[in-house]
């Protein structure tokens, strides 16, 4: 299990940076989660299918982190906490790196929790926990 997660997340990384340049293939990035997924923070619980909705919201969401000055996005860790055979937490530690006009570079540690399930032989995110992430930003004068 901790291979395959390591794996999906490497890739999410990948794709992740490579959408920020623009250059992301979205039955790309939708293949890295499941048929349907939960998402929670403190703007609400929501929930969702992988369809062409999310892969648009996905290409909105990439469009406002270039536009707010992302640049790249580093993951500093992984810890994976197993619930059975087939499913885990994982603890993912982010790092932001955030180009602003007139000041230097700067950067943003953020962590996720990931729900993963692992039916065949790739691992896929079914749901996520995030914090404030408007808040964050705001704090340090992006966005």
């Amino acid at each position: 299990m901790e291979t395959a997660v390591r794996k999906l997340f490497e890739r999410y990384e990948n794709l992740f940076n490579r959408s920020l340049g623009n250059d992301v293939n979205m039955d790309e990035v939708a293949s890295l989660y499941a048929s349907d997924f939960i998402a929670a923070s403190p703007a609400g619980v929501m929930t969702g299918k992988n369809d062409d909705q999310l892969k648009q919201a996905m290409e909105q969401g990439y469009a406002r982190y270039r536009a707010i000055g992302t640049k790249e996005m580093r993951i500093r860790d992984i810890s994976i906490s197993p619930i059975d055979e087939y499913h885990c937490l994982a603890h993912v530690a982010w790092t932001a790196i955030y180009a602003r006009e007139d000041r230097p570079n700067v950067a943003i540690d953020f962590d996720v929790h990931y729900l993963v399930q692992k039916l065949s032989d790739e691992a896929k995110v079914f749901g996520w926990v995030s914090g404030d992430e408007q808040a964050l930003l705001k704090k340090h004068g992006i966005g």
